[in-house]
């Protein structure tokens, strides 16, 4: 948001208490993945595109089943259309979906460390209602009731892909996703912050000003920077930065903060050729997902890049395969791999 400045806000300690719900980190043992399959004509109008999204979606689904359990969330009416794309290994519950964003729309699941889980609860609402959530709206709830799960009531409007967690008491976030009348009216920064805090139950939260209004998200932190261990990130950075384009202004700005905070930052450039060439594609390394065993990633068609995330990947998360996937269709409607799945935490 332009003219909120860059910080920390403290929490109480959450994380470190015993006993206190928090979110484990990505890379623990999954019970399964969440994903949800996009069906909306109403979001996705051109019948021909949606039908490359689905398969989209189910490469990655797929991909993902070969180290964890996924299930794929949708009505039952699209449970045969789904089926034809899914491997064997991928579950399909009837849970009603509008579209694909999981990440946003699904559980967050917190556990106490002595095998109890719940779910804290951050109401999606279409990001400000700037698109149809009838049924993405009530996922979180739906799976949480499946999952016999308890809801937190956190007070929040919000999405799970506007704040990055270590699961060791760090989080980071663009004020621009929070600090919103769509989401959040009449709440400071910090009451926002505190919330979120406890919501994740974590100590410390460092914000950057981000982009406002300039994509349906408001730039969501998990396209640019992931936090891939105590005191490590890495960000997906531009190449050749143009000094007037405000997505590239913010995203140094927020790997000028996270290196102020002490932070090791390892950047990884964005390619410089790629399959889809539009001003509105997003070409994030970043946007990658951490499941049992693996790290499932994109490439985007320009080998030298995909190569040096394929590398970064593998110095972050070693001992895990790192699979490259072509998910251009996720970027051509704003996303990626990230966003379309949500992880389920063992308890």
């Amino acid at each position: 948001m332009a003219g909120m400045a860059s910080g920390l806000v403290w929490g109480a300690g959450a994380a470190a208490a015993a006993g206190r719900f928090a979110v484990p980190p990505e890379e623990d043992p999954h019970e399964m993945t969440l994903m949800q399959w996009p069906v909306s004509r109403k979001v996705h109008p051109d019948g021909e595109f949606l039908d490359l999204l689905q398969g989209t979606i189910a490469d990655v689904a797929n991909a993902v089943a070969d180290y964890e359990p996924v299930v794929m969330l949708a009505a039952a009416t699209h449970h045969a259309t789904a089926r034809k794309q899914l491997g064997k290994a991928v579950q399909l519950w009837d849970i009603p979906t509008d579209d694909l964003w999981a990440r946003d729309c699904g559980p967050i699941v917190v556990t106490d460390g002595a095998g109890q889980r719940a779910v804290a609860h951050i109401q999606f609402n279409g990001w400000g209602n700037r698109q149809v959530h009838g049924n993405d709206s009530k996922v979180a709830e739906r799976v949480a009731g499946r999952l016999g799960l308890a809801l937190r009531p956190t007070g929040l409007h919000g999405e799970a892909g506007a704040v990055e967690q270590d699961g060791h008491g760090l989080l980071i976030a663009h004020g621009s996703s929070w600090v919103h009348k769509n989401r959040n009216p009449g709440m400071t920064r910090d009451q926002i912050g505190a919330a979120v805090l406890e919501a994740y139950g974590a100590d410390q939260i460092l914000w950057s000003a981000g982009v406002r209004d300039l994509d349906i998200t408001d730039y969501h932190i998990d396209s640019l920077a992931r936090l891939t261990g105590p005191g490590r990130v890495l960000i997906n950075l531009p190449s050749d930065p143009d000094p007037d384009d405000e997505f590239h202004a913010a995203a140094l700005e927020t790997e000028a903060m996270l290196r102020a905070a002490g932070l090791s930052v390892e950047g990884i450039p964005e390619p410089l050729r790629r399959r889809v060439d539009s001003i509105d594609f997003v070409a994030s390394y970043a946007n990658y997902y951490v499941c049992n065993g693996a790290v499932i990633a994109a490439q985007f068609g320009d080998n030298d890049t995909d190569a040096q995330a394929v590398a970064a990947l593998k110095r972050h998360f070693p001992g895990r395969e790192v699979i490259s996937l072509n998910v251009d269709a996720l970027g051509e409607v704003g996303g990626g791999i990230h966003c379309a799945t949500h992880e389920v935490p063992k308890a």
